[in-house]
């Protein structure tokens, strides 16, 4: 599986005309590729959310939270990747939406519990049709042919892998 990662990953030295190319153009980025599917899937999204009064990353804070409530910020800050001076004001936003309710835990006090409230939960039923909105879109889009399952795990895969770089990355800038 590594191996395949890095495949990815890394732009190769030699084109199928074994000739050299340049590493530098925008077409030879896979980042680049990554970046526009985020960017357009976001934008896809956007319709569907305004709706409700969300954007995307409350969205994906609410996805988490409808699956298990009561959480610590860390959790959340585990589970969507972001760092946590980026959702601290984005928590205190959903708070003074409505949205969620954030408390001190009871066992450490240090530990701030994330938890839905009446609004929330009553938009988990308004939301519960975007998913399938979307993946109706995208059926319409993509080929038939294209393998859901296996595109999940190969991004599955390359999160792992991305994430394992990450953290290695990080324990460099602390030494």
């Amino acid at each position: 599986m590594q191996i395949l990662l890095c495949r990815l990953l890394v732009v190769g030295k030699m084109n199928s005309e074994n000739t050299t190319l340049n590493p530098l153009l925008l077409e030879h980025q896979l980042c680049f590729r990554f970046y526009t599917v985020s960017r357009l899937i976001t934008k896809i999204y956007q319709p569907y959310l305004e709706g409700l009064g969300l954007t995307y990353v409350q969205y994906l804070v609410l996805l988490v939270l409808w699956e298990k409530d009561g959480i610590p910020v860390g959790t959340l800050v585990e589970k969507l990747g972001l760092n946590t001076n980026t959702l601290t004001p984005l928590l205190k936003r959903m708070e003074v939406a409505g949205l969620i309710c954030r408390t001190k835990g009871t066992d450490d006090e240090r530990k701030v519990l994330v938890t839905l409230t009446e609004k929330s939960v009553t938009l988990r039923d308004e939301a519960i049709h975007i998913p399938e909105n979307l993946y109706k879109e995208m059926l319409e889009l993509i080929p038939a042919s294209v393998d859901y399952e296996l595109m999940r795990k190969l991004l599955d895969v390359i999160i792992g892998g991305l994430k394992v770089v990450d953290k290695r990355n990080v324990r460099k800038t602390k030494d």
